[in-house]
């Protein structure tokens, strides 16, 4: 039988979902807009989904992985886990879907 966990344990895991269902949504808004071209038959309306695409892709596949290494790495350390920084950045490429479905909206 295992120790039980205290709440500090799970927060690198928690961390690390956050960081994926972030990654995923974006995907899945470049997926909306990808169908929103494909129906209106506009080639034009897929740059705003391919750029949505890069976004979400760079979350899961650059971010996610590097913030799950650093909050692991805080946890096991004893330091503080925050990442203004990476914050900032994944901020920014949310702010850049929203601003791609506008304009997506604004094409059609």
């Amino acid at each position: 039988m295992s120790a039980p966990r205290g709440p500090g344990e799970t927060q690198p895991a928690r961390t690390a979902l956050a960081w994926q269902r972030t990654g995923l949504g974006l995907l899945l808004v470049a997926g909306l807009l990808t169908r929103a071209a494909a129906v209106a038959g506009d080639p034009l309306m897929v740059l705003p989904a391919g750029v949505v695409a890069v976004a979400g892709t760079a979350v899961l596949g650059v971010l996610a992985p590097h913030r799950r290494r650093a909050s692991r790495q805080a946890a096991e350390g004893g330091a503080d886990g925050q990442a203004p920084r990476a914050a900032a950045v994944v901020t920014g490429l949310v702010v850049l879907a929203a601003l791609c479905g506008l304009a997506s909206e604004l094409l059609r």
